[in-house]
């Protein structure tokens, strides 16, 4: 193994040196910058999982989210329809009701124009009978005053014609 080492050119004292030196600067190099290396990659990491399971549980509430607004869409859709026809029910009793007074008022006027029209109908017998009477009392008086012997039913119609207005 000497042989070998002088072969190489190797010298125990300078691989010693080299050696202290290689564990010092390893110490040296541990402290400075290996362990706040390792600090940092273990901090990043464990940032990156807290992103990670923020992101997660960004999801899963973006997904709660959704399934509430469908659920929010499909109640208010329900209660769209619940009002329409609500609405539609109030509209028709408002048109029933609307009909009802029209039929009624209706009925009243109905009623009231059959009454003038009873009145009237009343006032114009008067108006006839009257007329009827004066007519018969006009007719009576003329055929009175020709000779009652040569009345016959000509001369009592050209008698009713010349006294009736045509």
């Amino acid at each position: 193994m000497q042989e070998l080492i002088k072969n190489f050119g190797l010298d125990w004292k300078l691989f010693l040196a080299q050696a202290a030196n290689f564990f010092i600067l390893l110490v040296i190099l541990r402290f400075t910058i290996y362990k706040p290396l390792l600090a940092f990659l273990a901090e990043r990491k464990k940032k990156i999982e807290e992103g990670i399971s923020k992101s997660e549980e960004a999801d899963r509430r973006l997904h709660e989210i959704g399934d509430l607004k469908k659920n929010k869409i499909k109640e208010a859709e329900e209660e769209v329809v619940k009002i329409m026809r609500s609405a539609e029910s109030r509209a028709n009793e408002e048109a029933q009701k609307i009909l009802d007074a029209a039929a009624q008022k209706e009925a009243g006027v109905m009623k009231t124009a059959m009454e003038r029209i009873e009145a009237e109908k009343i006032v114009e017998r008067k108006k006839l009978y009257t007329e009827a009477v004066t007519l018969v009392k006009k007719i009576i008086v003329k055929t009175v005053e020709l000779d009652p012997q040569s009345i016959d039913d000509k001369l009592i119609e050209k008698v009713a014609k010349d006294q009736v207005p045509a």
